[in-house]
């Protein structure tokens, strides 16, 4: 979650939606909570987290409670705004560092969800967590607690590495905090950052054998993006690191996806991998989907029905709101059919499961034959009227969708 508000209009105090909120009963509903909270501020991070020397007299302790009024809020909300009544699906605890919370109070914020909304007696429910801040006991409670899946920051597993990322968790604490958590019932997502300064490919596979040794469920690697305004790009900025190249990029992305085939995982998104279809992250196939969501805490997004809103950033701005009874939303748009529909052909190209040809325009259609001979999309898949992006096409990703956009705007 970047720390940086789009621009939009101004939400009323209240919350309600627009009348009638668009979006039928069958749209998944989620909730995201954002827990911006951070022991340390990674130098290559640009969300909207804190650590304590930040807060300005905002106590990390009362996080529960205001995250619980915002729950109560959006309740009252989608029933004001004659939303109809659904379940929660996926429930997804992110940051900053959630763990950095007591877990009592991170299974009161999801009591105080199934409370309001209920939740589906299969819903996912996930938790993200640094290494070094759970252990046996708090993953056992997470788990009593309603939490299914949790999703540990391992991001290398090379100490050089790490130390230009400014982590802070010994890379030998990985291995045994996933086994514990596997003995709590918990499922096991890692995620890894490439591309990293001074990172070579000899170490990007050091850290894909720790990874998979790991046996987690489900694996993201995530090429690394420099920032503007964060300490990493300053530090490349000031030649005290060197920027990461394409090519070094696409080498380690490729040589990731091959080790996770041979392991046995699938890709399901261009930067996640699954042992099976069960293990996929359901919360995050919502966002590229264009489910409904409301997303409680600083900075959270939102989307019900085609409006999309966000809260204000900092959480001293958050609690005065909240506390006030009122909407803690910052700005908030209206999508309308153009936006949705570029959104959808750029979220739904990232996904195997890919984009129904005959959903895309005449002259997007026409350049299949043009894709294929290129190798950026599945021949197979697209006899069965699905555009699926082959490896080769998962690393030119924007540029497919770019000519997509180019093609449908012609016949627009």
């Amino acid at each position: 979650m970047t720390s940086v508000l789009p621009s939009g209009d101004r939400p009323p105090v209240d919350g309600l939606l627009p009348v009638p909120a668009e979006g039928p009963v069958s749209r998944v509903f989620g909730m995201y909570l954002h827990v911006p909270f951070c022991r340390v501020r990674c130098g290559y991070c640009d969300f909207n987290t804190y650590t304590a020397g930040t807060l300005r007299g905002v106590r990390q302790e009362d996080f529960a409670e205001q995250a619980i009024a915002e729950i109560t809020f959006a309740r009252r909300v989608l029933e004001a705004s004659g939303v109809p009544d659904r379940p929660i699906e996926t429930v997804f605890f992110g940051g900053g560092t959630p763990t950095l919370l007591p877990v009592t109070d991170l299974v009161r914020m999801l009591a105080a969800a199934r409370a309001e909304f209920g939740l589906r007696p299969d819903a996912e429910v996930t938790i993200e967590a640094n290494p070094d801040t759970v252990g046996p006991r708090e993953l056992d409670m997470l788990a009593a607690g309603g939490i299914t899946r949790i999703s540990f920051g391992m991001q290398s597993a090379v100490p050089h590495v790490l130390a230009t990322l400014d982590r802070t968790h010994d890379p030998k604490r990985v291995a045994p905090v996933v086994t514990a958590a596997h003995s709590a019932g918990l499922a096991v997502s890692v995620d890894l950052i490439f591309g990293t300064p001074g990172e070579s490919l000899a170490d990007w596979q050091r850290s894909l054998d720790a990874a998979l040794a790991c046996r987690p469920e489900h694996i993201s690697a995530y090429s690394l993006i420099v920032e503007e305004g964060t300490a990493l790009a300053r530090r490349i900025r000031r030649g005290e690191l060197a920027a990461p190249t394409d090519d070094m990029q696409a080498d380690m992305y490729e040589l990731a996806d091959q080790r996770f085939a041979a392991a046995g995982f699938e890709w399901y998104e261009i930067s996640n991998w699954a042992q099976d279809a069960s293990h996929r992250s359901r919360h995050n196939l919502g966002y590229w989907r264009g489910d409904d969501w409301w997303g409680i805490g600083p900075g959270a997004h939102s989307h019900i029905g085609g409006v999309r809103w966000w809260n204000v950033k900092h959480p001293a701005a958050y609690a005065e709101r909240i506390t006030a009874g009122v909407s803690p939303a910052a700005g908030r748009e209206r999508l309308d059919s153009q936006t949705r529909e570029v959104e959808r052909v750029m979220l739904g190209v990232r996904v195997r499961a890919g984009i129904a040809l005959a959903s895309l325009s005449h002259s997007a259609r026409l350049l299949v034959a043009e894709f294929i001979a290129e190798e950026l999309i599945d021949a197979q898949a697209a006899l069965a009227g699905e555009l699926t992006l082959t490896r080769r096409g998962r690393l030119l990703a924007d540029a497919v969708v770019r000519r997509l956009l180019e093609a449908s705007d012609a016949d627009s």
